[in-house]
């Protein structure tokens, strides 16, 4: 009788309050809106079809070899060289992949090592840590990141080089809401503190997508007065077509980039091209002779400073095991 007399008044606090979150879930929940999305993947359609991740200059060869397939196990070479960027290298990497963890790591000839581990407690939580170690020195760094999505919404939280003496390092907060069936919105906002420097700044996002999901505009206005805006479209079952535009309007800077590109998917290859307004025009051919050998060829010209690049590259792809074998075990879903 006593523990019942001592519950009763906080149950008869909690009550009222959880009755009015199932009311509101419930609520919500009748507007039947979809998830938007992350923050990160804002812009994916725009930078899939854009050249930006994409091109190269120079030669490159990509050589992969499959170990197992469930789980997956990957090792892979990659050499650079000849380009007019970067300085030749070599990067050794390996990747395993099951339903709940990915596992991705690489080092390269300078020394440097790279690791990622991505865990998915449920299919809607999502845990990576990735760090680098690097002979440069202020090159070291930890990024520890949380992503949750729920039915309506997606949150993400980020810590770059959290220090846990002094609460130094970056932080990031972000968080997209579906207000409609067609748009998104939310903020992301970073929280710096340095050398006892402290700085915070929030960043506004929008996001449409069409009713037949065929196109899709964003749009970021940050506080230092930069605006992105995105478009992206698809414009049959081959083509898409993305537009970006980045406006800054500071005290000492005040310039304009447009960005025009086009994605082309072929039975067998995949084209490229991109047109900016610094007078940049680029393209990029990714031709598959087979399911394990590609050859790509990339090349970029430059009408303001009267200047050109080219690169050329191959990938491929070998497995231990055969195909009948591998089509009998399908490759795991790992976590985002």
């Amino acid at each position: 009788m006593a523990s019942a007399s001592s519950s009763s008044p906080f149950t008869s606090v909690v009550s009222p309050l959880t009755n009015v979150y199932g009311r509101f879930s419930k609520w919500r929940a009748a507007f039947g809106l979809p998830n938007p999305g992350t923050v990160e993947n804002l812009t994916k359609e725009v930078k899939s079809t854009h050249l930006t991740n994409f091109f190269f200059d120079g030669a490159r060869a990509d050589l992969a070899k499959n170990l197992s397939v469930s789980p997956l196990f990957q090792v892979t070479h990659s050499f650079s060289l000849a380009s007019q960027t970067a300085p030749p290298t070599y990067n050794f990497g390996a990747v395993f992949a099951n339903n709940s963890i990915l596992l991705t790591g690489n080092v390269d000839s300078e020394g440097n090592v790279n690791g990622r581990l991505n865990h998915g407690w449920t299919p809607a939580s999502v845990t990576k840590v990735q760090a680098q170690l690097s002979q440069q020195a202020g090159h070291n760094m930890i990024h520890l990141e949380h992503d949750y999505q729920g039915s309506d919404y997606s949150a993400n939280f980020k810590a770059l080089n959290p220090s846990p003496t002094d609460f130094g390092g970056m932080y990031f907060a972000s968080y997209l809401q579906s207000v409609t069936k067609n748009l998104a919105v939310g903020f992301e906002s970073l929280h710096q503190r340095a050398s006892g420097m402290t700085d915070t700044s929030t960043s506004y996002l929008a996001k449409y997508t069409g009713s037949e999901r065929d196109w899709i505009a964003t749009a970021q206005l940050q506080p230092s007065g930069a605006l992105q805006a995105t478009y992206w479209q698809k414009l049959g079952e081959k083509v898409e077509a993305a537009a970006d535009l980045h406006l800054v309007n500071a005290p000492q800077r005040r310039d304009a980039v447009a960005t025009l590109g086009l994605k082309y998917d072929l039975r067998m290859s995949t084209f490229r091209a991109q047109l900016d307004s610094t007078g940049k025009v680029s393209a990029l051919l990714e031709q598959r002779f087979a399911p394990t050998f590609a050859f790509l060829v990339s090349g970029e010209i430059d009408h303001f400073k009267n200047a050109a690049r080219i690169g050329m590259g191959v990938m491929i792809e070998s497995g231990s095991m055969s195909p009948e074998e591998m089509g009998m075990q399908p490759p795991p879903q790992p976590p985002v």
